[in-house]
């Protein structure tokens, strides 16, 4: 799994595509925080990163398809995952590899934005005035919801030779999961089952721990969501023909 691991972060740091990534969230989201006026912090009147919070998850829908569509379909059109599937290492070992690779890049886009908290701690007009369990809270919640959006590159990575096909698949996947499930229980018919539909997508489980209350249930909720895609990656390169 690390020689996996090692393989995918050298190729993302020694191409434009990990630094490109990095800085397109970095840019983008800054842009939210501090000059859009509509989300800006300094329109706002008070500290907090609440529109950082709120723009990243549709960043992450764009930015990590666009970092995983190349893990297992590049393999596969270049010839090489056959030379990797055939080699000592196990199907678990390949996909957990690439996993964590991918992920890494998610934590790493996700650290210069602690400058952000430091900078609001220390504008505001008490300084420290800012609710840090609620910026923590939302923090491990971004990082949880990076990790379930990976599990969906992963996967959809697994499907076709094509990254084109392979991202346009995990871009939809993951609005889906994200916002799906509650325009779904809108629906007349599903109105008397609305808050069973709404606790299926990832928006209220991630709005849940954005308050800064880390309960079992949503932690549950992204782990079994994350290992049920990529246990569904595993059952896909388990059933190739040679």
């Amino acid at each position: 799994m690390f020689a996996v691991f090692n393989k995918e972060i050298t190729v993302f740091f020694s191409s434009l595509v990990a630094y490109v990534a990095i800085g397109v969230f970095l840019l983008v989201t800054s842009l939210f925080l501090w000059v859009f006026p509509e989300s800006s912090i300094l329109d706002y009147g008070y500290a907090g990163l609440d529109s950082f919070f709120s723009i990243t998850p549709y960043v992450f829908m764009f930015l990590i398809p666009a970092v995983t569509m190349r893990t297992l379909a590049e393999e596969k059109k270049e010839g090489t995952f056959e030379l990797l599937a055939t080699s000592p290492l196990t199907d678990w070992q390949i996909v957990l590899g690439k996993y964590l690779a991918s992920l890494c890049i998610v934590a790493a886009s996700l650290l210069p934005t602690l400058v952000w908290y430091i900078a609001v701690y220390q504008l505001g007009a008490t300084v420290g005035n800012i609710d840090t369990g609620a910026v923590i809270g939302s923090y491990i919640g971004v990082f949880l919801l990076g990790g379930a959006f990976v599990s969906i590159g992963i996967f959809s990575s697994s499907l076709s030779k094509n990254q084109i096909i392979s991202f346009v698949l995990a871009v939809f996947l993951c609005f889906f999961a994200f916002s799906g499930f509650d325009s779904l229980s809108k629906l007349l018919s599903l109105q008397s089952v609305e808050s069973y539909v709404t606790a299926l997508g990832i928006n209220q489980h991630y709005l849940s721990i954005s308050r800064g209350v880390l309960d079992s249930r949503d932690l549950i909720y992204f782990l079994s969501f994350i290992a049920l895609f990529l246990v569904i990656t595993k059952t896909v390169l388990g059933g190739r023909k040679w």
